[in-house]
């Protein structure tokens, strides 16, 4: 057998009982509010942690990506919903860039 076919069950193995263990091993509710805290803010903060470096590494600009960061907190702080947000982020992000990097 191949050493990349290892892998991959590994990877598959170790996949799975991520997804596996939660459900057999935790069978009441949960009611530690710490706990529970924290389960609701980890898809938020992964989110962060992968979208904040790529926002200002990925444009030409530093300047554009954190101008674009801004408006979207902006824009999120007083309700727009996600489609706006990221129009309003590429918008911003497309007009500093033809201004900035002719």
């Amino acid at each position: 057998m191949n050493n990349k076919y290892i892998y991959i069950l590994i990877m598959a193995g170790v996949t799975y009982l991520i997804r596996v263990a939660p459900l057999t091993l935790i069978r009441k509710p949960i009611n530690n509010k710490f706990i529970k805290s924290f389960l609701y803010y980890v898809p938020y903060v992964t989110l962060a942690v992968m979208t904040f470096p790529a926002i200002i590494d990925v444009t030409q600009s530093a300047l554009a990506g954190a101008a674009a960061l801004i408006i979207g907190v902006v824009a999120a702080y007083f309700g727009a919903g996600l489609f706006k947000v990221a129009v309003s982020c590429c918008a911003v992000v497309f007009i500093l860039e033809f201004i900035l990097c002719r």
